[in-house]
């Protein structure tokens, strides 16, 4: 029997004491100052993400992926972190929240795979403090290696180096960044802008990102990361576990400014089940381009209610489909989309499609998020939720998500001819037959609403 290689090469993982500490707007200026050098960098995202992947991808001009072992497997992390260390010179790993917060932390899946971990921290109104809060955290797990500590709005040099002078020696400062408008990342209600909206005002920010690198005080981070030894999975990992069971199908996917809420990761599970994958613009297009199966995704249709409401072609478009029995999937801003009215942030209300019953209303800042599992009559998919809206007058629910950590349960999941409609943003990896089977419902297996 042959042994497997392993794959050698530089790794980072960025991760912070919490949310808002700038690892976005740092692990983006890296990926774009050592593939201005000619490197390929290769980024992951930990957990659920669309938003800041879309902006790492840009900065990297390679594909982001998500690292997540609840969601993905332990197997299926190992198997993407191995295959982007055979063909890159750099990996990072875009850590969540803080550094120890949730199940599994992204210390954990550092650990796990034995990537270095640097601290972002910001350090506006702090000095020593930021010395004691980043050794805290470097000695809080001792399977955790520390590359050293990057300070984020740091004032000038008298204050970084009351920072250097307090790290321990086996901490060092690794580079020390001043407040840079022109660096910062824009931001929405949700997250960050999406890059497709702003991307020529990005590749700015990118490019004043490398020099705000270039002028750091310490400039620990401008060298290569310690050689990380990523090992293949114990089970070789295959997408396909049978045999391409949507083999022949096209599969019809909106993406435009209101939905783009999309994994790589799941189209590529669609196109090695067999099908075509064609794309589409509710917004902008006048019909469902021709398919055997539609998938609404996620986004901001709140944003675009009016021109969803007015483009008339196009939701006559989608009724006709869905009223032929052909399958559709609908993720939160694509089950927003589906119900029969969306009252937006404005309170101006608009029709949308009327394929399931109810209204959709945003709700500011108040809204639902976690990570649930997806318990339909096809098999359990994991995935999360993260909207703040409310549906109202909705049919009865066939299921409800079940949540990671708590009894209650999660979102009610709508099943109408052929029609899958949830507030559930699925992760098709996590159970490609369950998937497939989506796909290839037929409204004469459902009862008519």
């Amino acid at each position: 029997m042959t042994k497997s290689i392993a794959a050698l090469c530089p790794a980072l993982f960025l991760t912070a004491p919490a949310s808002n500490q700038g690892k976005t707007t740092i692990t983006a200026a890296l990926a774009r100052y050592f593939t201005k050098q000619g490197k390929v960098v290769r980024v992951f995202k930990t957990g659920p993400d669309y938003l800041d992947p879309q902006i790492l991808a840009q900065a990297s001009q390679q594909p982001v992926e998500q690292l997540d072992i609840w969601m993905a497997g332990d197997d299926y992390c190992q198997d993407r972190l191995y295959r982007a260390a055979q063909e890159a010179d750099l990996i990072l790993v875009e850590g969540a929240m803080g550094m120890f917060d949730g199940e599994p932390s992204s210390a954990d899946l550092a650990a796990r795979f034995d990537i270095p971990m640097a601290i972002v921290m910001d350090v506006k109104g702090m000095a020593q403090t930021a010395a004691a809060v980043a050794s805290g955290l470097a000695n809080f797990r001792h399977d955790v290696e520390i590359a050293g500590l990057i300070a984020n709005r740091c004032g000038s040099e008298r204050h970084a180096q009351l920072i250097r002078d307090a790290l321990p020696d086996n901490l060092p400062l690794l580079v020390t960044l001043k407040r840079d408008e022109e660096v910062t990342l824009p931001e929405r209600h949700l997250g960050l802008v999406q890059a497709e909206e702003v991307k020529d005002e990005l590749e700015l920010r990118f490019e004043a990102a490398v020099d705000w690198l270039q002028q750091s005080a310490d400039k620990g981070l401008l060298a290569l990361p310690k050689v990380v030894s990523f090992q293949p999975a114990k089970k070789p990992v295959n997408t396909i576990k049978t045999e391409p069971l949507l083999q022949g199908k096209t599969i019809a996917v909106a993406n435009d400014a209101a939905f783009s809420f999309i994994y790589d990761a799941n189209v590529n599970v669609l196109t090695d089940l067999g099908a075509k994958v064609v794309f589409f613009s509710p917004l902008n297009d006048a019909e469902v381009p021709e398919a055997d199966a539609l998938w609404l995704p996620g986004g901001y249709p709140e944003l675009h209610a009016k021109a969803l409401s007015e483009n008339v072609s196009m939701r006559t478009s989608i009724q006709a489909f869905y009223q032929s029995g052909q399958p559709i999937l609908a993720e939160c801003g694509g089950m927003l989309y589906s119900l029969e009215t969306l009252t937006d942030l404005e309170e101006s209300e608009y029709r949308m499609l009327g394929i399931l019953e109810g209204q959709g209303a945003m709700r500011g800042k108040r809204g639902c998020q976690g990570m649930q599992t997806a318990v339909m009559p096809e098999g359990d998919i994991r995935g999360h939720a993260h909207h703040r809206s409310r549906s109202a007058n909705t049919p009865t629910p066939v299921g409800y998500g079940r949540r990671q950590r708590h009894p209650a349960p999660g979102e009610p999941i709508y099943q109408q001819k052929a029609l899958t409609a949830s507030y559930l943003h699925l992760f098709f990896p996590s159970n490609v037959e369950a998937t497939a089977k989506l796909f290839l419902k037929q409204a004469s297996s459902l009862a008519s609403e």
